[in-house]
């Protein structure tokens, strides 16, 4: 009999992973995966699956102290956002659901019309957040989207982050309705300050105790300690305690169906000051478009198949019989191709930008969007940056000139990789055990940091 301090369970939709961790001294035992067995009507057939893969791994039946978990699984946590002025009310709402780990699927502006609310039904979310308004500023709008949304959709739950002065007004309208709703603070409660962290909680918190409704779960939640969290926001948590030890970071994370990026990071004081809106410290972004095997068609179409096919004369055979982990020498170069361009996509679009635009007293140069250029770590976790032969490499290739007027990561900062693939495992065990979490995420990213 293996005996193991710690499993972490990562339920995902397509595959369950369990990562075995033992303590004092702190190690990481092994890695067990299986497809999860939504579609079998029960979860725990994948979730005992992988054990079993693990047990054969290791060559022992195992008996673990406690589980934790994290779940995408039934679709992730879908979320609907609504809020006042879009670069402001609902920007700060729409960076809190997207680093609470949801899956962001409409966000929309101004008061709700009939087609709007149409909209959300389509999106079948699973949580709304309702916002708008500064601390003391403009109300009529969040109220009257929180009546319009609690009449369509009078079973969800629903979250306000808005103007401070509608909370009595907010709790009222839901006693009336018998709507459940979790009333925090303001994702923006004054002018270019954003406060998204007491949201993100909440969002979390909901997520656990209504969400997880794939088959089975039920069962899984008696065999699991504390809160089974969003997947996505297991990972911000292991950046953002990772950020704590060595400072400002991004950490890219490529699947088969989404690029995601973390990154944890204040900006440089010089650009700072030529900001024109606030920016999370910690963001996240997700592209659905640049997974490197679900998605291989959307990040052929960015490059360009003659252009491919220069360097890949049978790329149409290789786009043809993708697997969802590359086997061959040629596979993998392939792969290698498709991720440098998603990773490269995706940080385009994460980063921020400096403008220049000319006025009465002549050129102004400001910044927009999230400044990554004090950012002095690249780590590279999922399938794809943990795997791949050239992993170092495409990160590297990220990495710009100080003079580039795109705000990402300059030239000299370090390449890390999660060679163990558990940062999602360990931003989980971070809620429970941080210095543990933290001490192993060193050994799996290569040692002391």
């Amino acid at each position: 009999m293996y005996n193991v301090d710690v499993l972490v369970a990562e339920i995902g939709s397509t595959t369950t992973v369990v990562n075995a961790f033992n303590f004092n001294p702190e190690k990481f035992i092994g890695q067990g995966q299986a497809a999860t067995s939504v579609l079998d009507g029960d979860v725990t057939i994948g979730l005992k699956n992988a054990v079993k893969d693990l047990e054969s791994k290791l060559g022992d039946e195992i008996k673990w102290g406690e589980m934790l978990a994290a779940s995408s699984a039934a679709g992730g946590l879908k979320m609907c956002v609504h809020g006042l002025v879009y670069d402001m009310t609902v920007r700060a709402a729409t960076e809190a659901a997207l680093g609470a780990g949801a899956v962001l699927k409409l966000a929309t502006s101004g008061k709700l019309m009939r087609t709007d609310i149409a909209k959300v039904k389509e999106q079948n979310p699973n949580i709304i957040l309702v916002a708008g308004g500064v601390d003391y500023g403009e109300r009529e709008t969040a109220v009257h989207n929180f009546e319009k949304l609690t009449d369509a959709y009078p079973n969800l739950p629903f979250i306000y982050a808005g103007n401070i002065q509608n909370h009595e007004e907010i709790k009222l309208i839901a006693e009336e309705k018998n709507i459940r709703v979790y009333i925090t603070e303001n994702v923006y409660p004054n002018v270019d300050e954003l406060n998204v962290e007491p949201t993100r909680k909440i969002i979390q918190d909901v997520f656990e105790e209504h969400i997880v409704h794939a088959p089975g779960m039920s069962e899984i939640r008696t065999m699991i300690k504390g809160k089974i969290m969003p997947t996505p926001g297991a990972v911000m948590a292991a950046a953002k305690l990772l950020a704590e030890e060595i400072g400002d970071l991004i950490v890219f994370d490529v699947g088969g169906a989404t690029t995601d990026l973390h990154s944890v990071t204040e900006g440089s004081p010089e650009i700072a000051e030529t900001m024109i809106s606030p920016e999370p410290i910690a963001k996240r972004t997700v592209e659905g478009d640049l997974g490197v095997f679900v998605n291989i068609p959307h990040i052929v179409d960015k490059i360009g198949l003659d252009e491919l096919k220069k360097q890949f004369p049978n790329a149409e055979e290789l786009i043809r019989d993708a697997k969802p982990i590359p086997e061959t020498d040629a596979e993998k170069a392939f792969i290698e191709r498709l991720t440098q361009t998603a990773i490269s996509t995706a940080l385009n679009r994460h980063a921020g930008k400096l403008i220049d635009f000319y006025g009465p007293v002549g050129k102004k140069t400001v910044a927009t969007g999230k400044d990554l250029t004090a950012v002095k770590h690249l780590v590279g976790t999922g399938g794809a940056l943990t795997r791949l032969p050239n992993r170092i490499d495409i990160m590297k290739n990220l990495l710009e000139p100080s003079t580039s007027p795109r705000l990402g990561p300059r030239e000299g900062a370090q390449i890390l990789v999660d060679n163990h693939y558990i940062m999602a495992s360990l931003g989980v065990l971070s809620a429970s055990y941080k210095d543990a979490a933290l001490r192993l995420m060193q050994q799996s990213i290569g040692g002391k940091i």
